[in-house]
């Protein structure tokens, strides 16, 4: 099997995940407006419970979210962001040990996560917010990087590229990779996402996946979420917009994000965010085992 990554592993804050074999992030939205699970977490207690679940069913990762970043959703004050999550990554770390990651654009989030033991920033914006950079600089965390052409209010609103996607989304991560560098972001701390569904229409997002193991050629970790997103159901509904998959729990979507998860991970994705943990654990597990045979 080919190994794009020379050093398989990521550091952040004192903290190291392993990435010789694939590994799951659950998502943990803890906002009233989330595009699958709004409002479902947004209590203390019931975003532990969710957490706890989650680390159980194998998530090696909790993504920790208080802004939702959905189509058309509006940006949230920062400390209400930091009044919605610092109390979740607190336990998490304290309770748990787990290792969490930071779904947020702000730069008050990013040191106030970093002080209560966060690992990793996951931002959409890739450190573009006044100041974020600065933050993940100070923060030693691990960063990803995802592609987003403009911004969640507007995105989705008839995205246009004027080359390829796949070379469009390279450009675009490559330019923001140096700049982090240039500020003393080390590699080893560095991820990259495509961004699926974040400024692209279905024939982009298909596209991107067809072809993104050209991504390999920036030897950083891949990281992809397309867990119960919108191409999924453009795909799978019927005519009248329903699923096929009447015994699916998820809206009709968890089957054909799985599918998902399994091509990314052969087009060399080392880190799946998703919903759906433990159906992603199996699913995951499986591929990678397919994956390592030894074919001599």
């Amino acid at each position: 099997m080919n190994d794009y990554l020379a050093q398989p592993r990521i550091h952040g804050a004192g903290h190291t995940l392993d990435l010789s074999t694939p590994q799951v992030m659950g998502i943990l939205n803890v906002t009233p407006d989330s595009f699958s699970d709004g409002g479902k977490y947004s209590s203390l207690d019931s975003a532990m419970i969710q957490a706890a679940s989650m680390l159980q069913q194998g998530a090696s990762l909790i993504d920790v979210g208080g802004e939702s970043t959905r189509p058309g959703a509006s940006p949230v004050p920062e400390q209400e962001e930091l009044d919605r999550v610092c109390p979740v990554i607190e336990r998490l770390v304290k309770e748990y040990g787990a290792l969490v990651s930071l779904d947020t654009s702000s730069p008050a989030v990013i040191r106030e996560g970093a002080r209560l033991g966060a690992f990793m920033v996951n931002d959409v914006r890739s450190l573009t917010r006044p100041g974020a950079l600065e933050a993940a600089v100070e923060s030693k965390l691990s960063v990803s990087l995802m592609h987003m052409k403009g911004e969640p209010q507007v995105m989705q609103q008839a995205p246009h590229y004027d080359q390829p996607v796949e070379v469009a989304v390279y450009a675009f991560l490559q330019r923001h990779v140096e700049r982090c560098l240039a500020e003393g972001i080390s590699r080893d701390h560095l991820v990259i996402d495509p961004g699926f569904g974040f400024g692209k229409n279905l024939d982009h997002n298909l596209r991107l996946m067809n072809e993104m193991a050209s991504l390999q050629a920036l030897g950083l970790p891949l990281l992809v979420g397309t867990s119960r997103k919108g191409m999924i159901g453009q795909v799978l509904a019927d005519e009248e917009g329903v699923s096929r998959s009447v015994d699916d729990p998820c809206g009709g979507r968890l089957y054909g994000g799985l599918a998902l998860s399994t091509l990314a991970v052969e087009r060399g994705a080392r880190i799946i965010r998703t919903h759906d943990v433990g159906a992603t654990v199996d699913a995951l597990a499986l591929t990678w085992a397919v994956m390592s045979t030894d074919k001599s």
